[in-house]
């Protein structure tokens, strides 16, 4: 059967159209059933006109809350695309819910590592490479099983703003291809992934 996900976001749906356009390529067997919006952004308004059902839940939302809304939509997965609050991970769900950070971790990870935060922090250390991650989300923030990296050269001259498009185009690879992989596998959740491969 199809696993269906919940993509959880908080801005403005890049990688979640960059997940459904994958999708309807046959590079992710999967089905978007839910899309959770921390508040609404252009991410939770591009979720409704690709037709996916969307809530916007403000805040952190309680482990019970969150529990409850994806067994009633039967989540198989949860897919972090650019959200930006704490999780409560649930029991059931524990082992089960996906992230991708837009750095080589466990560098510059952390709370309040998102976005320009990460490509700058990069740049200050004079970083020769940069890349993303896909992990497993635990109880602290980008300190998950690593599920795939992909790496990208700092070039002269970059900003936080040309790094995180070079970066960006890494991640619309990495994340389909690390979901298709978790999918594929047949292995319980529960169990854990294989670190992946540094590329």
């Amino acid at each position: 059967m199809t696993a269906r996900l919940a993509v959880m976001l908080s801005g403005s749906g890049r990688t979640l159209l960059n997940l459904v356009e994958c999708i309807r390529a046959g590079r992710l067997h999967a089905e978007i059933a839910l899309v959770i919006a921390s508040r609404e952004c252009l991410g939770a308004e591009r979720a409704r006109q690709a037709g996916i059902e969307t809530v916007v839940l403000k805040g952190e939302i309680p482990r019970d809350v969150l529990q409850h809304t994806l067994t009633q939509h039967r989540i198989d997965w949860v897919v972090l695309a650019g959200y930006l609050k704490r999780i409560a991970i649930p029991p059931a769900y524990r082992g089960r819910i996906v992230n991708i950070h837009p750095s080589l971790l466990p560098e510059f990870g952390g709370h309040g590592m998102y976005g320009h935060h990460v490509h700058e922090a990069v740049l200050r250390a004079g970083r020769d490479r940069s890349g993303c991650t896909v992990h497993l989300v635990d109880d602290e923030y980008d300190r998950g099983p690593i599920l795939l990296q992909k790496s990208c050269p700092v070039l002269p001259g970059d900003t936080p703003d040309t790094l995180a498009a070079r970066v960006f185009e890494l991640e619309c690879r990495a994340y389909p291809e690390a979901l298709e992989r978790l999918l594929a596998s047949g292995v319980s959740p529960m169990a854990g992934p294989r670190k992946g491969e540094n590329r």
